[in-house]
């Protein structure tokens, strides 16, 4: 069930300051949400072409991730920061966290999708931001399924959502702020209200929202995800 269309964006960056490469030992580190994954022979191939060896550090959901990248920026924790979204664009750019790079890929991306002219975040994909839910659970129940934000404070769906937490992750900011879109402010308060009246689970992060709280996806009791 699509009831928001909220387009995320997300973005290859390079932090400020990286550790120093010296002969045929030399580490890229690469900072990211707890959802990234990459094939070994992806990786393979970069190593063998750029005579490198890579390091995944995995720190959270989105926001937590780019949260320990601002506070640990004077001593940074990675070369590379892989997963900031249009979401959390601002707080990484305020920062000052990244460097330019004009990439010779520029010329395959879309200029709409070029967000920073100064190219301290780099475009790499985009899609959307949906709500989902088990059509398992709710047709054997004989229950229609939500069709708009606003049917998910009504007494039928109690108990049944589960989203992400807007300060640490990344899609539960971008509900966050569909929500506001689709009732203005302060509307959008009295919505959340009503919200948590309504028994949501709030989850620090995408991963544990869908892999284990959604019914669809884990032995959770939830039917209806972020």
């Amino acid at each position: 069930m699509k009831t928001m269309k909220t387009v995320l964006l997300s973005l290859l960056t390079l932090t400020l300051a990286g550790q120093v490469w010296a002969g045929s030992n030399r580490e890229l580190v690469i900072m990211s949400h707890d959802s990234f994954n990459i094939s070994e022979g992806v990786v393979e191939v970069f190593e063998t072409a750029n005579n490198v060896k890579l390091r995944f550090l995995k720190a959270g959901d989105a926001g937590a991730a780019l949260n320990q990248a601002i506070l640990t920026k004077n001593n940074p924790m990675a070369d590379v920061f892989f997963g900031v979204d249009n979401a959390f664009m601002s707080r990484a750019l305020d920062a000052g966290i990244f460097e330019p790079y004009a990439s010779p890929m520029l010329g395959n991306i879309d200029d709409a999708l070029k967000l920073d002219p100064e190219f301290r975040l780099i475009p790499v994909d985009f899609g959307d931001v949906c709500l989902n839910y088990d059509i398992k659970w709710f047709s054997t129940r004989g229950i229609m399924p939500p069709t708009d934000i606003a049917d998910l404070i009504k007494p039928a769906y109690k108990g049944l959502t589960v989203v992400e937490d807007p300060a640490t992750s990344s899609p539960g900011l971008a509900f966050l702020l569909a929500t506001i879109g689709r009732f203005g402010d302060p509307g959008y308060l009295d919505f959340w209200e009503k919200l948590k009246a309504n028994d949501v689970l709030v989850t620090n992060g995408w991963e544990d929202a869908y892999w284990g709280q959604f019914s669809a996806a884990s032995e959770g009791k939830r039917p209806i995800v972020v």
